[in-house]
């Protein structure tokens, strides 16, 4: 039975664009197989998607008792959180206002219906269709009748 497995990471200083752009690799993928793509991933956004990647892989072991490598990402989302405003001197005795980003990001993890290799979910499938009834035979059909539509539609 597929659960789902929620983890936050919210307030992360970095801005909803650029980790959006890590978010997107990973979506979809299962768990090991993200995890190891965000170790080796070079931006600074990784960083903290990964560690939410594996707060939610820790959950799914210690709550729920499934395995690692059952797990895949479900869903993925990045939201705008709240900025900090600072300000900055400018010409003429003037300020600028400086927004300093930050983002909450949500992962759910789930499992597969069927793990293993797509040959095994072939197998699973194929293993579960009930047993065909043998179809009645085609009768043939007869050759004139055949001969006379053709002529009436020349």
């Amino acid at each position: 039975m597929p659960m789902d497995v929620i983890a936050h990471a919210r307030h992360i200083r970095m801005s909803a664009r650029k980790v959006r752009l890590v978010v997107d690799l990973v979506r979809g993928m299962d768990a090991d197989k993200a995890a190891a793509q965000l170790r080796f991933y070079r931006k600074d956004a990784a960083r903290p998607v990964l560690k939410l990647l594996e707060s939610a892989i820790a959950n799914a072991e210690h709550n729920f008792k499934i395995p690692s490598g059952d797990l895949y990402i479900k869903k993925a989302t990045v939201d705008k959180g709240p900025f900090l405003k600072r300000w900055r001197a400018r010409a003429f005795g003037r300020a600028a206002e400086i927004k300093k980003h930050s983002c909450h990001i949500t992962m759910v993890l789930d499992t597969r219906g069927v793990s293993g290799t797509p040959d095994a979910a072939a197998a699973a499938v194929v293993s579960k269709a009930p047993a065909k009834a043998k179809a009645p035979a085609k009768k043939a059909a007869k050759p004139a009748a055949k001969k006379a539509a053709k002529s009436k539609n020349s």
